[in-house]
């Protein structure tokens, strides 16, 4: 299982970044560390891809088509660019060509019934509501703002791993993913840059392009997740460093949105001129999306779409 540790790192950094005075020392601190994902020879998410998806709690129903048209977004032709499907292409640099994912079945479990504090034990049941029938698909499960996890704001704000299917010998391998909604709990923590960081340089947020703090930090953790899972499906695809916590497609690029980032500041963004949010990725149906760099296995660096 591989947790996103989201801004952790990012946030013990700037206590010790050098002043805005001095650029070129951060740049030279920043440019030293070689970042380079290595492919471990496992298989990888590519075709099709099924991805179901499994509520956790109340959403409305403008929440779930936020995130429902991202997920369809990401395989969507969009003539506005930069848009959500140029950031997804880059997953086809990787070995074995693309992934186009394609929401098949939702659940909704609306009445809480296994309460509102939840472990990984209980994750791991939820995913399986949704028969894992091809080796090819994700199961995500989404978690109300009224929803505790185990290690939720305090040191991940999503996962993503794999099990085995119920069927016996023989049965698919499935992958599954969870993300919280941190609205209430932690949106500066597992909702930044659409909130003042609890850590480090208290920079005014930036407005949430969907005009929700807690869904749109969602939409960056799950395409964080989406990205990691296809390239790293089994913990024996692409990454960096320990298989027990590894920097992985996106994870590797913590923090960074737009050019110029830097810990503590996402980059340069483009800003919607009627509602003053900030994106830069265009969506199906005129959503606007921020999401963050992904490493770029040709260039071996971070992009960013703008």
């Amino acid at each position: 299982m591989a947790p996103i540790y989201r801004l952790a790192i990012l946030f013990l950094l700037c206590f010790v970044c050098p002043t805005l005075s001095a650029p070129r020392k951060l740049a030279a601190l920043v440019q030293e560390q070689p970042l380079v994902l290595k492919y471990h020879n496992g298989a990888l998410l590519k075709g099709n891809v099924t991805v179901n998806l499994i509520w956790y709690g109340k959403f409305t129903p403008i929440q779930r088509s936020i995130i429902v048209d991202f997920i369809h977004s990401l395989n969507s032709y969009s003539a506005a660019q930069p848009s959500t499907s140029s950031w997804w292409k880059t997953t086809e640099k990787y070995k074995g060509g693309s992934s186009n994912l394609v929401v098949r079945h939702q659940v909704l479990l609306e009445n809480y019934s296994l309460g509102k504090s939840l472990k990984t034990s209980h994750l791991l049941a939820l995913s399986k509501k949704v028969s894992n029938t091809l080796v090819s698909s994700i199961n995500v499960v989404l978690t109300a703002k009224d929803v505790a996890v185990d290690g939720f704001c305090m040191n991940r704000c999503g996962t993503h791993g794999s099990t085995l299917g119920g069927g016996g010998r023989g049965s698919a391998r499935g992958t599954y993913i969870w993300v919280g909604n941190s609205e209430t709990q932690c949106p500066g923590y597992c909702a930044w840059p659409f909130h003042q960081p609890i850590y480090g340089p208290q920079t005014p947020p930036l407005v949430a392009p969907n005009g929700d703090v807690g869904i749109d930090g969602m939409i960056i953790n799950l395409a964080t997740l989406l990205a990691n899972t296809v390239t790293n499906p089994f913990n024996n695809g692409y990454f960096q460093g320990p298989a027990s916590a590894p920097l992985e497609a996106v994870s590797a690029c913590t923090g960074l949105f737009g050019s110029g980032a830097y810990p503590g500041y996402p980059g340069r963004v483009l800003v919607d001129k009627v509602s003053g949010a900030s994106y830069n990725a265009h969506g199906i149906s005129g959503r606007k999306y921020l999401l963050p760099a992904m490493w770029d296995p040709q260039t071996s660096a971070c992009k960013t779409l703008v």
